[in-house]
């Protein structure tokens, strides 16, 4: 049991379904099997997530990493103690449940970068709860970027045998397209690349998406193909990189889909979360880029609507849990 990698898996917003999401997954023995899992956030929170689950496991609380156990059926929390549930209102933007989200996020990286974890998962956080809490991020990609002084950080997403990384995330449509340039898809390429080589993958085949429609049709229908993306992966080639494109986007997906590319490179935000969530919301995993620690998540939000059901769909969060301790046992590319 001491062998397996040591997880830090936030509680995420404690209105949403993250806290009950959390006792169905730690209890599953194929989480057990790969890593050790230690909640980050408010222990009484997730002890009250039991009655809605029906879990059995006993809730330990520890104050450090190190003194944490894993014995079986029980949920070990590093216990932050930053949530009144008195006052907690599932289901619902607050900034009290925004700054616990954010200081479960910030402990989690920090331990991370002090190498007292071997990675960190992250459970849905509220972004209007985040900003409504002072901390003015579009999400846990921005946050982590600012946490680990990372400004290029970038997220990919991955379901089944597609694996998709995004040139922009979290900004408007205009914005997108002003960061489609060359040095940011070359950037983006070589996260990717490293990234599916820590997969196990040594030569990846990755695709790069175009941004117009028929990927500019030869600049029938946009030039952005001919002046930003060839060059990129032009550059790529002469690295001696296995890449491809600029695709039109509306095949491109489904053609990694079937297995045809390793990776592939969205240019922006939809383009890429659309194609990987239709394979379906609750599978796929979020995988944070260009960081020194490790970071997957869920794919889906924070499931208002199931808050305090017991219904929330734990598979997300497993298939989190079971990439993040299977990066955790590979050498860095």
């Amino acid at each position: 049991m001491s062998s397996l990698p040591l997880l830090a898996l936030t509680l995420g917003d404690p209105a949403g379904t993250g806290p009950e999401l959390l006792t169905k997954a730690l209890v599953d023995p194929a989480v057990r099997a790969v890593c050790r899992p230690l909640v980050i956030g408010d222990a009484a929170t997730l002890a009250a997530a039991r009655a809605f689950t029906n879990c059995p496991a006993e809730i330990v609380a520890v104050d450090t990493p190190e003194n944490a156990t894993f014995a079986a059926e029980t949920l070990t929390v590093l216990d932050l103690k930053n949530v009144d549930l008195a006052t907690l209102e599932r289901s619902a933007v607050s900034a009290a449940a925004g700054q616990a989200a954010y200081d479960a996020v910030v402990t989690a990286a920090h331990l991370a970068l002090e190498g007292r974890v071997a990675a960190i998962v992250t459970s849905a956080l509220n972004k209007a709860a985040l900003n409504a809490a002072g901390h003015h991020y579009d999400g846990h990609t921005g946050l982590l970027a600012h946490v680990c002084q990372s400004p290029g950080a970038t997220m990919m997403l991955a379901a089944d045998k597609l694996r998709v990384s995004h040139v922009s995330t979290h900004v408007s449509l205009r914005e997108a397209i002003n960061r489609v340039r060359p040095e940011r898809i070359l950037k983006v390429l070589e996260l990717t690349r490293a990234a599916v080589q820590r997969l196990g993958i040594a030569d990846p085949k990755l695709a790069v998406a175009g941004l117009n429609p028929h990927a500019g049709e030869g600049g029938l229908f946009g030039t952005e193909e001919e002046e930003f993306i060839a060059p990129a992966i032009a550059e790529a080639q002469a690295r001696g990189w296995n890449v491809s494109g600029p695709h039109p986007g509306d095949t491109v997906f489904f053609r990694a889909a079937q297995g045809e590319f390793d990776g592939t490179v969205a240019m922006y935000h939809d383009q890429g979360h659309v194609a990987a969530k239709m394979l379906g919301i609750w599978r796929g995993v979020n995988v944070t880029l260009g960081l020194p620690i490790i970071r997957t998540s869920v794919e889906h939000g924070t499931d208002f609507a199931n808050a305090g059901t017991g219904r929330g769909d734990p598979r997300s969060l497993i298939e989190a849990i079971k990439l993040a301790a299977a990066l955790a046992a590979q050498p860095s590319a």
